[in-house]
């Protein structure tokens, strides 16, 4: 018996609907890509039936946003995705991978201690020691594998990478090539190659792109949820994703209890109550739409573990207080005005405050 995957790659996971849309696809297709850059944004879209699939979307926000990342990716110019973190840049990063060239798996993860060998090659040194500098010695990163085989590389996280290492970008970024000194030869970039980085606003400062890099990027930036109803979608579509994909027992989960959820970070996040009424502290996390779901879906296993198989507030309780008390002295501050001012005199919410208030007293 073949094990689960516990997450399987996007071009895995939609096949269905990538094949779908690439069958009914009659627009021009650029080099390289799987479908046309129409049919990829219909695909992060999403919200339709082709050829009896339903496309169900990917990302839900201003369709020009997706436009404009396209577009990008079928000229020269490679794409970076900004954003505060929890807004979707490595999700969309992925799926636009699986979409134009039908592979997400050419991907380097960007840390403080992400080496240059890691954006340009490498060496089997067992290999080198005993044959000298060869082809066969080499070890391809992934950006050298997309120059080659004509596909998307994907940079995560491209702030938190050293300057030296990031520099290692612009020559592949500007010439399209990738020098090999010792084999005196040169790695070309095939048509379709491009990369998609991206980083988070919160990491202006840790290492900052130079501006010869930056000018090599057409940047997108990616917003939070516009709208409470957008988030309770994207938090009530990812949990349904995320708890199938756990095979978590089934769990009635209230479009309540999920707006509850949702309501609370927006609020403390933005610094003010939903009806514009009063100012409130707030905390040190980013509160974002991917701690949300995290949230709701820790709350679904809580009911179905240890509750009584209905997701409820006592549920979700613990799962907010610890993404919102990140500093327990100065956040818990914040966490218990917003619970003895905002909370405590909701209607409907006093199960909320009272499980929140066990949660904080345990």
């Amino acid at each position: 018996m073949n094990p689960t995957l516990l997450r399987p790659h996007a071009e895995q996971l939609f096949a269905g609907e990538l094949a779908a849309l690439r069958a009914a696809d009659t627009l021009p297709v650029p080099p390289s890509w799987s479908m046309s850059p129409n049919a990829v944004v219909r695909y992060l879209l999403g919200g339709e039936t082709v050829e009896g699939v339903e496309i169900t979307p990917k990302y839900i926000g201003p369709r020009r946003l997706m436009e404009v990342a396209v577009a990008t990716l079928a000229t020269d110019r490679a794409l970076l995705l900004l954003g505060v973190p929890g807004t979707a840049k490595t999700w969309v990063s992925e799926h636009l991978a699986a979409a134009v060239t039908g592979d997400s798996t050419l991907l380097v993860q960007g840390t403080a201690g992400t080496v240059e060998e890691a954006v340009r090659y490498g060496w089997n040194y067992a290999r080198l020691i005993a044959e000298g500098p060869s082809e066969q010695a080499l070890v391809p990163s992934p950006i050298m594998t997309a120059m080659r085989d004509g596909k998307i590389a994907r940079l995560e996280e491209l702030t938190r990478i050293p300057s030296e290492v990031q520099d290692a970008l612009i020559t592949v970024l500007s010439e399209k090539t990738l020098p090999i000194p010792e084999l005196g030869t040169e790695v070309q970039a095939t048509q379709g190659f491009n990369v998609i980085a991206t980083a988070n606003d919160r990491d202006r400062g840790v290492n900052d792109l130079s501006s010869a890099l930056r000018r090599r990027f057409n940047t997108v930036v990616l917003p939070l949820p516009a709208s409470l109803d957008d988030e309770v979608e994207i938090v009530t579509r990812r949990v349904a994703d995320i708890s199938g994909s756990l095979q978590l027992p089934e769990v009635p989960t209230s479009a309540d209890e999920i707006r509850r959820v949702v309501t609370v970070f927006r609020e403390l996040r933005s610094g003010l109550t939903a009806d514009g009424r009063n100012k409130l502290k707030q905390p040190s996390g980013t509160l974002s739409t991917a701690e949300a779901i995290s949230v709701v879906t820790q709350g679904i296993a809580m009911s179905a573990h240890f509750g009584d198989g209905v997701l409820r507030p006592a549920d979700t309780a613990a799962g907010i207080v610890g993404a919102v008390v990140k500093d327990p002295v100065n956040d818990g501050v914040v966490w218990l005005e917003y619970l003895e001012a905002v909370v405590r005199e909701r209607d409907g919410w006093a199960d909320f405050y009272r499980a929140s208030r066990d949660v904080l007293n345990s």
